[in-house]
């Protein structure tokens, strides 16, 4: 090691493996934050008084500022330093989460969520890099299982952890529960980070990235507040609509006529990439839906309490611990044949959901929730192998930046897709279903078939309004769920475009 701190090579070996235990906690928090949030989400929906499509702006923003923030950071290593970039991320993050925590309302809990985000998106790329380069060749494999366990636990112990705490004080707690860890986590990174060096000369194309930043958040705020605003007919949307269009039209003819575009054109030439950018954005899509959509079914509509959803949102992880068992006795096969396995079991998990009804049992929710993770950790090592297998070595700085981006946009987009799919269906099975409750149904003038129902007086009609209101609402979420399921079969007949990658 220089003096500067720079590595020159792999560390001895003490040292080393504390680096990896540093940027494995820093990696579990960021999974932890994410899963916390899911778990409390119709808390925070009571709390500040938002409605579903509204506090599920604290899960889309949150995902679209880690899409946006995902692919600057090798530019940021590059600029400022690993050490440096670890440090502001990780110091960033657990201010923001503590603000999470803070919130008053909803618009400053959304701008908090979209700054944990942005500091946490350099987290998971940097930690890579930095067990790359700490480990020597043949401990590379070790060393990247470790940390991918770690970050796999984080989604396990956070809701579980997140849920009873919840349950016990209220959601704020779940964002102040893990600041101890985030000292932890920065006093750790500011002794075992070393890594300092620079590289100046790299550069970064800010008219492209800039651009294409400026229409990522506006076809978010499109796809998150066009329901709620009537769409077309709000001027909101028309004049995010314009800036859309615009910012894309220039992020495109920049991209073909700048000499170091953000995404060169020349990378989707390559067939397998191409594809790849596809399949990334609907694996992102499907990543999140399911932890957006049960939290609130389960609270809303069954009543479970915090900390069964947090048990829900964990046997997910667990899922998906025993899938990355199952991933690696499948390396020697054709890897389109597990992603295809990953992308059928995501399709047929959302079918056993959309079997949901108003009397579905905590167990019920558990294995489904189990199987779809299952089936999302066979997705993500084969999808890199075959997206990046045809690449030449040169382009995976700008291959992997532009793969992550399309991963956590899918994840926001789609959330919005499905919980708007849900109100919307909710709303209109809502009126469908109240042209019957009226005291000219024959129905109710035979005790021995309305049951307790009645509709001559004011309690009455609020009660039934109320089991209308529970099953407009689980057709909307079964709706959603049959949506989320299309979307994971569909694409199966398509991975055999890909080419199989070559024998090493």
């Amino acid at each position: 090691m220089s003096d500067s701190g720079a590595f020159d090579g792999p560390l001895p070996a003490p040292q080393r493996y504390f680096v990896l235990g540093t940027v494995t906690l820093a990696t579990m928090l960021g999974a932890m934050s994410s899963t916390i949030a899911y778990a409390v989400l119709p808390q925070m929906q009571g709390s500040l008084s938002a409605t579903q499509d509204q506090i599920a702006w604290s899960v889309t923003f949150n995902l679209m500022a880690m899409a946006i923030g995902t692919p600057t950071t090798g530019w940021l290593s590059n600029r400022f330093g690993r050490r440096h970039v670890f440090l502001v991320s990780v110091t960033g993050f657990s201010v923001a989460t503590f603000l999470c925590g803070a919130a008053e309302s909803l618009e400053t809990l959304v701008i908090y969520r979209v700054l944990q985000g942005l500091f946490v998106a350099p987290i998971v790329p940097l930690s890579q890099a930095i067990i790359l380069g700490v480990f020597p060749t043949h401990q590379r494999g070790l060393a990247t299982a470790i940390w991918g366990m770690g970050v796999v636990m984080g989604p396990i112990f956070g809701p579980t952890i997140g849920g009873y705490v919840a349950e016990a004080y209220n959601w704020r707690w779940t964002f102040f529960m893990i600041m101890p860890v985030c000292v932890l986590s920065v006093f750790l990174g500011w002794v075992f980070i070393t890594d300092r060096r620079r590289l100046r000369g790299t550069r970064m194309d800010w008219i492209g990235f800039v651009a294409l930043t400026v229409a990522i958040a506006c076809f978010q705020l499109i796809m998150d507040r066009g329901a709620r605003l009537d769409w077309y007919e709000s001027g909101e949307i028309i004049v995010e609509t314009f800036l859309a269009v615009a910012a894309f039209y220039i992020f495109l003819v920049h991209s073909f006529t700048a000499a170091q575009p953000f995404l060169p054109p020349q990378l989707l030439k390559d067939r397998n990439f191409a594809l790849g950018l596809c399949f990334a954005l609907v694996f992102g899509a499907l990543s999140f839906v399911p932890l957006a959509l049960l939290p609130p079914l389960l609270q809303n509509l069954r009543g479970f309490p915090d900390s069964l959803i947090g048990t829900v949102l964990a046997a997910r992880g667990f899922g998906s611990l025993m899938g990355n068992f199952a991933v690696v006795a499948m390396g020697r096969f054709d890897p389109r044949i597990s992603l295809a396995i990953g992308f059928i079991c995501q399709g047929t998990s959302g079918l056993f959901m959309a079997q949901f009804d108003l009397n579905v049992s905590i167990w019920d929710a558990m294995w489904t929730s189990a199987f779809q993770g299952f089936g999302n950790s066979f997705l993500w090592v084969p999808l890199t192998i075959l997206a990046y297998a045809t690449l030449h070595p040169r382009q995976m700085g700008e291959a992997t930046a532009v793969f992550h981006l399309l991963r956590n946009l899918g994840s926001a987009i789609f959330i919005s897709i499905c919980v708007g799919v849900a109100v919307h269906y909710a709303s209109v099975n809502y009126t469908v279903m109240s042209e019957v409750v009226t005291p000219f149904n024959e129905i109710f003038r035979f005790p021995s078939l309305s049951g307790a129902w009645r509709v001559d007086d004011l309690p009455g009609l609020a009660q039934m309004s109320g089991e209308v209101t529970r099953q407009a609402a689980m057709v909307g979420y079964v709706n959603a769920f049959y949506v989320f399921s299309a979307v994971a079969l569909s694409v199966v007949p398509f991975i055999w475009i890909l080419k199989r990658p070559p024998p090493r």
